[in-house]
């Protein structure tokens, strides 16, 4: 059976197309849900809608704690890490975790980013050796087998994907494929929507090709599992982009 972990960080609880003012970010990873478990009912999947019920942001207790070895933690520092214990617990049991999340302001919102610190931790997620200062001590945890993370996004402009003139202000996916990546998630697919402020046949062209796009993941993701259960087939897929005719 595989795991899915799937979050939503959008502030917009609705569904883009269903509710007003709803969320496309929802809509693509509802879409990649509903189709996964069409085909695959059996596996199981754990739900976070952190964009509106967001992980506690970091403060001196969590450092304190966290950068405190195990077996001199006090209580009290158990207790500041219960969070993130439960949210790391998570992700680990995953085999497939699905992001959706707009593009806020060039970057990730906030509820995300908070997801991302209390995942990203010394001795759950990443290691280090010290035999490796200074050059490069890290070691990524979660790469003791293959998970793949889907990362399904909506932007309000248009031309923020890979090699397009508005990459350069992009600091979304490149920021979480960083972040997975140095904890050993390096399977990592991408799709976007985009044109929401535009509108229009723009919008709904980025619309209709980001959907069929989630359809075709979900098709390839479930024929690797078939083939190869104990190793996906690793198949980036590209930012839908929408063009003005």
């Amino acid at each position: 059976m595989t795991h899915l972990l799937h979050l939503d960080a959008s502030a917009r609880p609705g569904l883009a197309g269903k509710d007003e003012h709803g969320s496309h970010s929802r809509n693509l990873t509802h879409r990649f849900v509903s189709q996964w478990r069409a085909h695959r009912a059996q596996d199981s999947i754990v739900y976070r809608d952190i964009g509106q019920n967001p992980p506690s942001f970091l403060d001196h207790d969590w450092i304190a704690s966290a950068f405190t070895p195990p077996e001199r933690q006090e209580p009290w520092m158990k207790e500041a890490l219960a969070e993130s214990d439960q949210l790391v617990d998570e992700l680990i049991a995953a085999d497939v975790l699905v992001i959706g999340t707009p593009l806020y302001n060039f970057g990730m919102p906030a509820p995300l980013k908070a997801w991302i610190d209390q995942v990203v931790r010394l001795g759950r997620t990443v290691g280090i050796d010290e035999s490796r200062l200074p050059d490069d001590p890290y070691l990524p945890m979660l790469e003791d087998r293959p998970r793949h993370a889907v990362i399904l996004t909506a932007r309000g402009g248009i031309g923020f994907g890979p090699g397009r003139e508005m990459a350069h202000m992009n600091h979304l996916e490149p920021n979480l494929a960083t972040a997975l990546n140095f904890i050993g998630i390096t399977r990592i697919h991408q799709i976007a929507i985009e044109g929401q402020e535009t509108g229009g046949d723009v919008l709904a062209a980025s619309v209709a090709e980001a959907l069929h796009q989630v359809d075709s993941l979900v098709e390839e993701l479930q024929a690797a599992l078939v083939t190869s259960p104990q190793s996906f087939v690793t198949h980036a897929v590209g930012a839908a982009r929408a063009q003005a005719s």
